[in-house]
């Protein structure tokens, strides 16, 4: 297995380390460092108490868990969220809770049924999972078209359908 060296500093009293759930899973559980409560409509960024030193060459993608976007109304806004090699500062989970209502009673993310409302998220809760990524820059080359390169599989916008 090929590893990469990442640093990591823990900037939060109690932060959690992230953690593979499994052997040979791509992406590693992070969790929340503080309680945060998530009204319907609205995009909070939740801390986790981590901070990265991501070689060169390499980002971190920050990824919803497959949970909680199944089960809640709560997205990960910029999915995949990218972390460059060169950023020091916390890393934060930018959640939406997509609910249109406010008449639910406070929901907690490990509840189970596509509850609409406001959510609480709490210290210690998996709530993103993040992939470490080779990142080759790109040379880009000129030229006077493109469409003798490569194969030119035909369509544009939506053209295999939905």
């Amino acid at each position: 297995m090929n590893e990469v060296n990442v640093y990591l500093e823990i900037c939060r009293e109690d932060a959690i380390i992230p953690t593979y759930a499994n052997e040979g899973d791509a992406g590693m559980d992070v969790y929340a460092a503080e309680d945060v409560l998530i009204e319907p409509g609205e995009t909070v960024i939740v801390p986790t108490g981590i901070k990265f030193a991501i070689p060169k060459g390499y980002e971190i993608q920050v990824r919803p868990r497959s949970g909680i976007s199944y089960k809640t109304p709560l997205r990960i806004a910029n999915s995949p969220g990218t972390i460059d090699s060169g950023y020091r500062g916390e890393l934060g989970i930018i959640i939406t809770n997509t609910s249109e209502r406010n008449d639910y009673p406070l929901i907690e993310t490990n509840s189970d049924g596509n509850k609409k409302g406001t959510y609480k998220i709490k210290k210690g809760d998996r709530i993103a999972q993040i992939v470490l990524q080779a990142v080759p820059r790109i040379n880009f080359v000129k030229v006077d078209s493109v469409k003798d390169i490569g194969n030119d599989r035909g369509g544009g916008f939506g053209s295999t359908g939905v």
